[in-house]
């Protein structure tokens, strides 16, 4: 196919309630919509790594900047046949996988209105309902958290995650644990501690914990394998897994025994694919995560999550869970069995209107950059 066109939008999507991690706050969503256009047919993609560089290095600025100004002049006006294609133009370029993402997916999502085939079916997915999660942020109180838990436990949901941060772990968690002692937890560090905390890490050990997500810092691998030389409870990886590179090093020294494949964080859903394939392969599962996308970067997590080594509940939210009114149309829903099933009919798209009143910047990239050598 050959991208004719791409509309870049920022958008900024109102929280009903702050999302607080180890890292700070965000009451709303920056996020990064492209739609990529060849010949008659559209595909969108949503690539989010919200306002500032807390979670990785990358900002939903950043994104904006390297798509309208480097990767989309660079690939419009190609033909590419494969999405690795995409990869190979855009591999002399270091690092960015957010903004990588954003312009990859499209292929894939451009490739399925084309060819009329459900985006994960193209990806080698079945058509199967997928399972999630509850996930709670950091509270204003233990007592808030108790109830919130409460209600997802009666819901029937499988597993719960929480965010920890110091001031807000050991304690939190003994309460947690004790009110709800059949419930399966999972905690997310997002890369809040050092190899220091070691008396904290096995403070829990013990706890049942089914994992500890993203302990250490962003890009490490070695500490995190000493960490879990010292400690029972499984580590998984997250913020570290920005490449397959960095997947195969970490399966490479035992870094992980989970891995959390996120399409955005990884450099779009060729690079999930490779995952999942390699942690598929070293006995290793994996589960999906999200970045409080729309729901047209929700769903298509759900497209890849229909993966077969996708075994642990995913990070899936149904629209309602943190907008009052979702950017994208339609919205995402839970079914009775708190699983969301794949769109057989094409993905959600952002509604016009909304569009327009949340964004914050747009460009669209029509002429390709000559590079100079």
């Amino acid at each position: 196919m050959r991208i004719e066109k791409f509309d870049v939008y920022y958008v900024k999507m109102p929280l009903i309630y702050p999302w607080r991690t180890a890292y700070g706050a965000d009451y709303d969503i920056h996020s990064v919509l492209v739609k990529a256009t060849s010949g008659e047919h559209e595909g969108w993609a949503e690539s989010t790594p919200f306002f500032a560089p807390t979670y990785l290095p990358e900002s939903a600025g950043t994104v904006f900047y390297q798509v309208t100004e480097i990767f989309a002049p660079y690939l419009v006006g190609q033909e590419f046949e494969t999405a690795e294609d995409v990869n190979k133009r855009l591999a002399i370029f270091k690092g960015n996988s957010f903004g990588k993402a954003a312009v990859e997916i499209t292929w894939w999502t451009l490739q399925s209105a084309i060819t009329k085939t459900p985006l994960h079916r193209l990806l080698g997915g079945e058509t199967r309902e997928v399972q999630a999660g509850a996930d709670f942020g950091i509270q204003d109180s233990i007592d808030m958290l108790l109830g919130n838990i409460q209600k997802a436990v009666d819901a029937g949901f499988p597993r719960i995650k929480l965010k920890v941060g110091r001031g807000w772990d050991l304690e939190m968690l003994k309460a947690v644990t004790s009110t709800f002692p059949k419930m399966t937890f999972h905690i997310d560090c997002n890369s809040g501690y050092t190899l220091d905390d070691l008396p904290f890490f096995k403070a829990i050990d013990n706890m049942g914990l089914a994992f500890i997500e993203q302990p250490l810092h962003f890009n490490d691998v070695l500490d995190h394998a000493e960490l879990a030389k010292q400690i029972q409870t499984p580590v998984c990886l997250d913020e570290t897994i920005v490449s397959v590179k960095a997947a195969e090093q970490a399966l490479q020294i035992g870094a992980c025994k989970y891995i959390n494949i996120k399409p955005g964080r990884i450099g779009g859903l060729s690079n999930a694919i490779a995952v999942h394939n390699m942690a598929r392969d070293a006995g290793v599962p994996v589960w999906i995560g999200g970045m409080l996308e729309s729901a047209l970067g929700g769903a298509i997590c759900v497209e890849v999550a229909t993966l077969p080594n996708f075994t642990y509940p995913g990070d899936l939210f149904p629209s309602a869970r943190f907008y009052h009114e979702d950017l994208s149309k339609p919205y995402m829903e839970l079914t009775k069995d708190l699983t969301f099933a794949p769109f057989t009919k094409g993905l959600p798209t952002p509604d016009p209107e909304k569009l327009k009143t949340q964004t914050v910047w747009h460009k669209t990239v029509e002429h390709p950059l000559v590079m100079r050598k």
